[in-house]
């Protein structure tokens, strides 16, 4: 009888595998997807074959099936975010507690979600964006962790919607408020939309420097027949320092539909597309 031919010169450990991922065949491939669905029991045993040889040849399990894809898993983690924030007020009504849970859920949506790399994804910063969420308006003033006028019930100025504009082949970056001005009676409250325009540059991978260049402003409602009007600008020499017309901030998620960004003030943002 003709010698067998063995298998392997020495047993093979279940550790083992027969190639490098590199060297596998698209039919080799195509059958260790089809097994994906078998027991974990199963995928951890051993084929032997001593038909000839009596050599113990090790069967390479195929990968383990994950339990969910990670697009599953990321809009599993977006809806937890928006879910979080979503009864703050955009973050005027949000506690300490408010703050640490919103910050610990972009986290693990930024962290799941990987590095954001706009040098090739810039068409993704195009559109317009309302912003749901703003860690800074905690601080109950207009200009978040910068200064701006305070809010409340029994101050004259109302927060509206607030959605930023941007688009990357003009490099146009807006600002845009909708504010309700108290009057004194028995005149009514007064509505705006403030557009405060910038222009942006993209700074690395991932963060984003603005730039202020001017603040429009245009009544609506019963005034809305008013031409808007441009806000003066603060002279630079008479800027404070806190307020330097520009700004950065770095996106830390985004996809078609959401967006969060990180500032240079630590200043946690989500905004959805509008």
């Amino acid at each position: 009888m003709a010698s067998p031919l063995l298998l392997s010169p020495t047993p093979l450990s279940p550790k083992s595998s027969f190639c490098s991922p590199s060297s596998l065949s698209s039919a080799t491939t195509h059958f260790h997807r089809r097994k994906l669905h078998r027991t974990r029991s199963h995928k951890q045993s051993l084929i032997r074959r001593s038909a000839y040889s009596g050599v113990s040849v090790v069967d390479p399990p195929p990968p383990p099936a994950p339990e969910e894809s990670k697009s599953e898993f990321v809009a599993s983690l977006k809806l937890k975010l928006l879910s979080v924030v979503s009864g703050l007020n955009r973050g005027l009504a949000a506690s300490e507690d408010d703050l640490q849970k919103a910050d610990a859920a972009a986290k693990e949506l930024e962290a799941v979600g990987g590095p954001v790399d706009l040098s090739v994804d810039l068409d993704k910063l195009q559109g317009r964006w309302k912003l749901i969420y703003s860690s800074a308006f905690s601080s109950r003033t207009l200009g978040g962790s910068r200064p701006g006028p305070p809010t409340g019930r029994l101050l004259p100025v109302t927060l509206g919607q607030v959605f930023q504009r941007i688009d990357i082949l003009s490099n146009d970056f807006d600002n845009i408020v909708e504010l309700e001005l108290g009057a004194p009676w028995p005149f009514p409250p007064v509505e705006v939309t403030a557009t405060l325009a910038h222009k942006f540059e993209l700074i690395g991978s991932c963060k984003v420097k603005i730039v202020f260049e001017k603040t429009t402003v245009k009544t609506s409602g019963n005034l809305s027949q008013l031409p808007p009007f441009e806000i003066p600008r603060i002279p630079d020499n008479l800027r404070p320092p806190s307020n330097t017309g520009s700004g950065e901030f770095e996106v830390t998620y985004v996809d078609s539909d959401t967006r969060v960004t990180r500032g240079d003030r630590g200043e946690l943002r989500v905004f959805v597309i509008s």
